[in-house]
């Protein structure tokens, strides 16, 4: 236990400590005052050490005979008289003691003492996770998967509980908190000099504006990636400084304006975006004629605004559009009846989008679209990740998946920094590159999902290049890209950019020599990831790729190399 804990036992057992040592004194005293006769008549007395021996182990436990000599009667009568008082007070005590352990400030206070002793003893940069549900959830077991600790602060019980049930593959140190007060996140880590970021994925946009804010101010040189639903707490949160904000709406809304307007960018942004190791998403293709938007919160009105600006028309079904804020010609209606979906134009529409914040609204109208129009091409979002087996068994051709999104973008955020910035630099070539580097990307990947990851050359990073650069050799991208098992061969592996103070090259060529402060985003399967780092890192096995010769390391290895010269 920590010391607030320590110090609220010693208040709350004060009382029944003291009652316990002036029951003992009393016995003690009526123990050693009453003398004893042996059978020759002989008078003898307790001392103290034996009279606290005695009560020791009869008052706790009432039994295992009289010492040290049999008692006498007058014995026998004041010790009946003097152990009860003890009893009692054990009785008492324990009573107590249970009371305070079933307290919840006791059982709250000792486990904040626990989280703060686990996360002292983390002896590898990790991120604190605000907020283990969905989105939390995954994005914990995928930072464990890729070798980073986690804390975690959520005020709900039962996902810090349940996260105790999962199979990860690191222990994370989780605890039941609000994750608002700053006393909470600096016992999440926030001080701790291994503290990489903070992720604020709670469900409630002022909580992860107070996160970002308490970062920035206590702690501004950590990234602090954040989850924001609207646009105003997105602002705000960028007036503070705040690294990158993630808004699931925009969002999804802005990967459906790719999909329909640039399929192969689209593809590009999934694949390089999703989960690492999963199967490459092969997306069907959404339709660029009219679409139907039933809701229109925060999330329909995110897509409508990407539809505007490509020109895509739609119609839009709401229940309460006065509240809503909808266009006048919104039709109004949950979507859920056949009536209300007719009324907007079902027979003749491309597209239905089910946009509420109810999952099962967005399945009946998913459903009840289908029955009027079996062809029609079907969107619904999914709230909660517990009904994703229902989405599933719907078949739908575009499920929306919040915390999906939330997850795999705050993914490539830590991975891959420079992933927004070439996902940018891309969206400005035509179509035939965004093509071929599609192509490109699927043959490294092996048909998965490609690990994401940004390389700097430097003493640390790349001691082993950096090293023969100082030596003044010329190291392409192809050299470092060699594999020392297969002669002639590459890993799995692309560079996705270069980037140096001078220039922000997409796609170098590999030819390029490489230069100390380089930075590049590469992509490729786990297995060239770790091919990679041991290149980097061995001077042997680099020189070897460049060359074609392979030197001895090491001072003997040298001399007994140099001397087989000599010879």
């Amino acid at each position: 236990m920590g010391n607030a804990a320590f110090y609220m036992v010693l208040r709350r057992m004060r009382g029944p400590i003291l009652l316990l040592i002036i029951s003992y004194a009393i016995s003690i005293v009526i123990l050693i005052a009453i003398p004893g006769e042996h059978a020759d008549g002989e008078k003898w007395r307790m001392n103290f050490i034996d009279a606290l021996y005695f009560l020791t182990y009869t008052a706790p436990t009432i039994g295992f005979g009289e010492y040290p000599y049999e008692f006498n009667y007058a014995q026998r009568l004041g010790y009946m008289a003097a152990i009860y008082m003890p009893v009692l007070a054990w009785a008492y005590s324990i009573v107590t003691l249970i009371g305070l352990v079933q307290d919840p400030v006791f059982r709250r206070t000792v486990e904040a003492g626990r989280f703060r002793r686990r996360v002292k003893r983390l002896a590898d940069p990790f991120w604190i996770v605000c907020g283990c549900g969905d989105t939390g959830s995954i994005l914990v077991r995928s930072l464990t998967e890729r070798g980073w600790e986690a804390t975690v602060l959520d005020l709900r019980h039962e996902p810090v509980a349940e996260l105790w049930t999962r199979d990860l593959r690191l222990f994370v140190p989780a605890w039941q908190a609000d994750a608002n007060s700053t006393e909470n996140l600096r016992a999440a880590g926030l001080d701790h000099p291994l503290c990489a970021g903070v992720l604020a994925v709670t469900n409630d946009d002022h909580t992860n504006l107070q996160v970002a804010i308490s970062v920035k101010l206590l702690r501004p040189e950590l990234r602090v990636i954040c989850r924001a639903e609207n646009r105003s707490t997105a602002d705000n949160m960028a007036s503070f400084g705040t690294d990158y904000v993630v808004n699931p709406f925009e969002s999804f809304a802005d990967r459906l304006a790719l999909a329909i307007r640039k399929p192969e960018m689209h593809r590009i942004y999934e694949w390089l975006s999703g989960m690492p190791n999963t199967p490459l998403f092969e997306p069907v293709h959404p339709p660029s004629g009219h679409w139907l938007i039933c809701g229109y919160g925060r999330f329909g009105k995110a897509v409508c605004r990407r539809l505007d600006k490509i020109e895509v028309p739609y119609t839009i079904i709401e229940r309460t559009p006065e509240q809503a804020g909808a266009p006048p010609e919104t039709v109004v209606g949950k979507g859920t009846e056949a009536v209300t979906l007719r009324q907007a134009g079902i027979e003749h529409a491309s597209a239905v989008l089910a946009g509420t914040d109810d999952d099962a609204d967005n399945l009946s109208i998913v459903m009840t679209a289908r029955d009027i129009n079996p062809d029609i091409y079907l969107a619904a979002r999914e709230n909660q990740m517990a009904h994703r087996s229902l989405f599933k068994a719907a078949h739908l051709h575009l499920p929306v998946e919040p915390s999906y999104i939330i997850s795999t973008r705050m993914l490539s955020l830590i991975t891959a920094p420079l992933l927004p910035e070439f996902l940018r630099i891309a969206r400005g070539y035509d179509r035939s590159w965004q093509a071929a580097l599609a192509r490109r990307i699927r043959e490294v990947s092996g048909g998965l999902v490609p690990e994401i990851w940004t390389l700097e050359i430097s003493e640390q990073g790349t001691p082993a290049l950096a090293e023969l650069l100082a030596e003044e050799a010329e190291i392409t991208i192809e050299n470092i890209f060699g594999n020392p098992h297969t002669e002639a061969a590459q890993i799995n592996a692309v560079t996705l950019l270069l980037v140096r103070p001078e220039a922000i090259v997409p796609i170098p060529d590999s030819q390029v020599p490489l230069e100390h402060g380089d930075r590049l985003l590469l992509c490729g399967t786990p297995q060239a990831r770790a091919q990679l780092h041991w290149t980097l890192h061995h001077r042997n096995t680099l020189r070897f790729l460049i060359t074609g010769e392979q030197r001895p390391d090491g001072t003997i290895w040298r001399w007994l190399d140099q001397r087989r010269r000599q010879t």
